[in-house]
Parts: structure tokens; C-alpha cells; sequence
């Protein structure tokens, strides 16, 4: 009579075969099209989260990606006081890259940030979630930062990919900035032209709202 150290021996050789292909199809593939790398979230910052001493002190645990850009959706300041992105109709000009002024306004330039659970629980109450804005999961190209050298926009992105974006779909209309928002917007244009988004989208589209001096305080 056999014994069952070999009874379970000739279960385990059969069952290898079928068990090995099940795991595999688990993997995750190598381009990710989500929000979420491994415990982490790929975060789109386009206002004053541009800023990274901000993102420090807001997300002691967020770590700096690189750029990414928005396409056919437009940066604004809302009737709030802040940042929106505002969805505009694809047409074949904002289907092309964003190169130069005119295509610019269809496109939002901003820093991309990896978030673990807390930084982004942290996030959802300084955005104001879910009454300031909501949370979405929208596409991106993205340019990876190597070694702390500023992107080339210009160059073909790394991957384009889904991002969470913080977006208010009801506050939709420009309006102006709040005097402290100024301040903090300033230091987040000043770290983002570091970073590679384009001068000549600052000075087009964002600067038509936020001058370039003015604003008191530094906090929200």
C-alpha cells in the first residue's frame, strides 16, 4: 500500500503543470495603464502642488515622477479661487502634440508624484474631496525625470498611462485667483520650469491668471 509521503509526492508533480500557467496570468504586465503601481498612486498635480516643498510637507511620503501632460482639457482658476482642468472637445488640433501656443491651450502641463495610501487619504482633505473636487482616473503622457534632470517635452513621452487628477466638473468658469493661492502658485511655476514643463505654456496660459507677483500667506 503506498504510503502518503508518496501519494503526496505524485499529487504535487501532477498538479504543477496546470498550477504554473494560473499564477503566471496573474502578473501584472510590464506597461501598467493604471493609477496604481504596485501600493502606490500616480498622482497629476497641475496647481499649486506643482510646488514640491508643498508636496513635501502635504505627502511626507510622495516621491517625484516626472512630467505629464493633459490633452484636450484647459487650465483654469475657478470661481474658488484655485486650479481646474476644464474638458474641451477633441478636434483634430488638439489631437496633435502640444507644441506650440495655440495647441497649449488644450493641454495642461504637470508633475506626476507616486502617493502611498496615507499621502493620498492626506491629499483627499487638503483638495477638499469630495465637495472642492472629485477624483478621476484620466490617460496622461508622461516623461520620466532621470537623476534629477529637467524632461524633454519636445522627445516622444515615456508611456502615456492613467493618472488620478483631482477635477471639479461644476466649477467650470475663469475666474481669479485668491491672494494667497498667488503666492503658492508662484513657487509651484518656479519648480515646474525646473522640471521641464514649457516656459511658453506658463507665460500663455497660466500666467493670464496668476501675475507674477502679489498674494499674501502661504497656506490653503
Amino acid at each position: 500500500m503506498p504510503s502518503l509521503l508518496s501519494i503526496s509526492v505524485l499529487l504535487t508533480t501532477l498538479l504543477i503543470p496546470f498550477i504554473s500557467p494560473i499564477q503566471a496570468t496573474k502578473s501584472p504586465p510590464q506597461a501598467i495603464m493604471s493609477s496604481k503601481t504596485s501600493n502606490t498612486t500616480i498622482y497629476f498635480g497641475y496647481g499649486s502642488n506643482l510646488w514640491l516643498h508643498q508636496m513635501a510637507l502635504r505627502c511626507p511620503h510622495s516621491e517625484y515622477l516626472g512630467v505629464a501632460r493633459l490633452d484636450n482639457y484647459k487650465w483654469i482658476i475657478n470661481d474658488r479661487g484655485y486650479a481646474n482642468v476644464v474638458e474641451v472637445p477633441a478636434t483634430n488640433d488638439t489631437k496633435t502634440e502640444a507644441t506650440n501656443s495655440s495647441q497649449y491651450a488644450h493641454a495642461v502641463f504637470g508633475l506626476v508624484y507616486s502617493l502611498t495610501p496615507p499621502d493620498e487619504r492626506r491629499l483627499d482633505k487638503n483638495e477638499g474631496v469630495p465637495i472642492a473636487y472629485t477624483k478621476e482616473l484620466i490617460s496622461c503622457k508622461f516623461w520620466a525625470a532621470h537623476h534629477g534632470k529637467p524632461v524633454n517635452v519636445s522627445a516622444p513621452p515615456t508611456e502615456t498611462r492613467d493618472m488620478l487628477v483631482y477635477i471639479d466638473r461644476e466649477r467650470v468658469e475663469p475666474s481669479k485667483p485668491k491672494a494667497e493661492y498667488i503666492v503658492r502658485m508662484n513657487h509651484g511655476i518656479e519648480d515646474a520650469l525646473t522640471k521641464g514643463v514649457p516656459a511658453e505654456y506658463v507665460d500663455k496660459i497660466m500666467r493670464e491668471f496668476i501675475p507674477k507677483e502679489g498674494g499674501e500667506g502661504l497656506e490653503e
